[in-house]
Parts: structure tokens; C-alpha cells; sequence
């Protein structure tokens, strides 16, 4: 094992902030899989189970297990994880401008484009080399200067290198779930079972270029220009919710890390025969995921528990007026599990209150919430 640290500078005179990272094993024998977790830094289960997962990786690397190269970054926002407000940590949105963490990474696709435009032949893997660092290059095409930008930098140069993403994250209140790709699928679908997941979205593109999407769509606009090619894709990603908020819990995130390792030995980074449960959901399109809102204001409460399958039309929430005593049931208008809910109970208009995972794509433009 290999600690790394890369330093960015913050906005203020004398300021860094430190990133850490760490590698094990070469590359040159098998995949390359890279692990990060806080890139919202208000986020702890990730964290927590990155964190035992190096040490579950230490333990492999003294037995001689590691069959490639694992990149593990357990706290991925050195600038976040020092936002507090009146002694609440604010993880998800930069407090300078206001954007998420895990939105506005850059689009490498048009210039790698150009550069394998006359370079790809037959060899499918000589491709993925090519690509891959086309993807690099065009990357330092590009020049960031706020600390943010610069951290959404340094995480894709360590990320583009490697074959497949894991971004662990998690909800307010949530059953484990899993955003991916349609050419990222197959590959992740194991981990879902691994991790028990109750929802497993999928969409091309969510909108905002997200992490994980910014490393894999690339490799589809590519393989979709030259398509006389033989252009494998090249890296598979996704994004893991880990529950809720309030779920950092030593025994939980071990076995989160568990899970993990044998996912790691399916792809074939460790060694080892693992067994893969079947899944406990079917993949559904993001597009068909109702984002439950508050029409009114008020105190909520739920109808029904997480893990749910909710009938279209069924009372999901209920939100009283505390000063007239009104109660307003909310309704689903699809079918499907119920994944996801806030962790606060006091709703203003246009609250989210909840995540149904339905079968049936009803909505279009930007699919994840801000």
C-alpha cells in the first residue's frame, strides 16, 4: 500500500487543502478499480466503509491477493469537510458559489474525439489505451482555477485511469441504491446484489455531468462516432447510496466493505472465487423515478416505511398544518419501491419528500435532484 497526498489551494492567502489517496498493487496484472467516498463530505457512510475497506486491502495485499491496481479515496473533499453552518457540516454545495460537488465536471468527450480521430485501428485494447489517454490529455487541456474545479480535476485524473468506479454515497433517509450507465450495467449489476441494493436507475445521461457520468459517457460518444471501430467501453461506473445520513455504523460500513471485496474479487482486481447472490430488484430507468414534492407546507409524516412497494395512488406521506390542523395526504402517481426519503420531517412547498423506483420513463431534462 501506498499513501498519496496532491495539495489544493484554497481561496484564501496561506490556505491548502489536502487530498489522500491511496494505491495498492501495479496495474500491469489485472483491472485497475478505483473507490472514492465524501465527495459529498456530509455524507459518512462511504466514508466510513472506504476507510474499512483499506484495511480490509491491507490485509489482501500481505496475503498476495491483488491480482491489479485499486485506488481508494475515503474522504474525496478536503474543501467540504471543513463547511460548517451554526455546527451542522454542509457538504453538498461549495458555500462560495453554491454548486454541488457532484455536478459540473468537464465534458472531455469532442476533444478526444479529435485526438484518436486518425489513431484507432482494429485492436480493441490498443483502443482503450489510445482513448484512455486521449481522455487524460484532454483533460489537462483543461485549466481550473477554484479550488473546487481543481479538486474536480485532481479526481478525474486519478479516476479516468482505471477500468471501474465505485463513487459510494448516500441519501437523507435511503435503502441502498445505485445510479449507473446502460454500458456500465452489466458490469455493476453484481455489486448491486453484493450490496443488497433495492434499486438499481439507470439513465444515458442525468444531466448536470455528475462524476461518474463524466468518466463513462465519453467512451460512448466515441464508440458512437467511430463506429467502424472495434472501441470496448473502456470504464464502468456508478454511484452507490449507502443508506442514509445517519447510518455510520462501524458494523454496518464492515459489511458494506465485505461486500465490496468480493465485488473486487469478481472483477477478478483480487483473488478469489466469489459468490454472487441474485439481485433483489430489476434495473429501472431513472427516467421512470418519481421525485415525490410538497404541495403544501407543514409537519410530515410517512405512511408507509422505506423499502416499500407503493400502487400508483397510494398515500405515501401526510403533512399537517400545525396551526389549522389541515391534513394534506401525498400521493404516488407511479408504482414502484419506495428508495428514498429526507431525513427532516418539517416540509416547505416543493419539499422532495421522496424516491419511487418505477418501470415506466415519464420524465425528461435533468434526472437527479440539485
Amino acid at each position: 500500500m501506498h499513501e498519496h497526498f496532491i495539495d489544493i489551494p484554497g481561496r484564501a492567502t496561506g490556505t491548502i487543502h489536502r487530498l489522500t489517496w491511496f494505491s495498492f498493487g501495479d496495474g500491469n496484472d489485472g483491472p485497475h478499480v478505483y473507490v472514492q467516498g465524501g465527495l459529498h463530505a456530509d455524507e459518512g457512510p462511504g466514508m466510513l466503509a472506504a476507510r474499512l475497506l483499506i484495511d480490509r486491502l491491507i490485509e489482501e495485499d500481505r496475503a498476495g491477493s491483488i491480482r491489479g491496481r485499486l485506488t481508494i479515496v475515503p474522504a474525496a473533499n478536503p474543501l467540504a469537510f471543513g463547511q460548517f453552518l451554526h455546527g451542522d457540516q454542509q457538504g453538498r454545495f461549495d458555500h462560495y458559489d453554491g454548486r454541488n460537488f457532484n455536478r459540473d465536471y468537464p465534458d472531455l468527450a469532442a476533444k478526444a474525439v479529435s485526438l484518436v480521430a486518425d489513431i484507432l485501428d482494429d485492436d480493441p485494447q490498443a483502443n482503450v489505451a489510445r482513448i484512455r489517454q486521449a481522455l487524460l490529455e484532454a483533460l489537462e487541456t483543461t485549466v481550473p482555477s477554484a479550488p473546487s474545479d481543481r479538486l474536480r480535476h485532481a479526481l478525474m485524473r486519478l479516476a479516468l485511469a482505471a477500468d471501474i468506479v465505485v463513487d459510494l454515497h448516500c441519501d437523507g433517509e435511503a435503502e441502498v441504491h445505485l445510479y449507473t450507465q446502460p454500458g456500465s450495467l452489466k458490469r455493476v449489476l453484481p455489486l448491486a446484489a453484493l450490496t443488497r441494493c433495492r434499486a438499481v436507475l439507470v439513465a444515458d445521461v442525468s444531466g448536470g455531468e455528475p462524476f461518474d457520468e463524466a468518466l463513462t459517457r465519453p467512451w460512448s460518444v466515441i464508440a458512437g462516432t467511430f463506429a467502424d471501430k472495434p472501441i470496448p467501453q473502456g470504464c464502468a461506473s456508478c454511484t452507490l447510496e449507502l443508506r442514509g445520513r445517519g447510518d455510520v455504523d462501524r458494523k454496518v460500513a464492515a459489511d458494506d466493505a465485505a461486500a465490496l471485496v468480493e465485488y473486487l474479487r469478481h472483477v477478478g482486481v483480487l483473488a478469489g472465487e466469489p459468490t454472487i447472490p441474485a439481485l433483489c430488484c430489476e434495473p429501472t430507468p431513472l427516467a421512470g423515478s418519481e421525485a415525490l414534492v410538497a404541495p403544501v407546507s407543514g409537519l410530515l409524516s410517512y405512511s408507509v416505511p422505506l423499502g416499500h412497494f407503493i400502487d400508483a395512488g397510494e398515500i405515501v406521506a401526510e403533512i399537517t398544518d400545525p396551526v389549522t390542523g389541515a391534513l394534506h395526504p401525498v400521493r404516488a402517481r407511479t408504482s414502484g419501491v419506495f428508495y428514498a426519503r429526507p431525513a427532516t420531517r418539517i416540509a416547505e412547498i416543493d419539499k422532495r419528500l421522496g424516491k419511487i423506483a418505477g418501470i415506466h420513463p415519464f420524465r425528461n431534462g435533468p434526472l437527479l435532484s440539485p
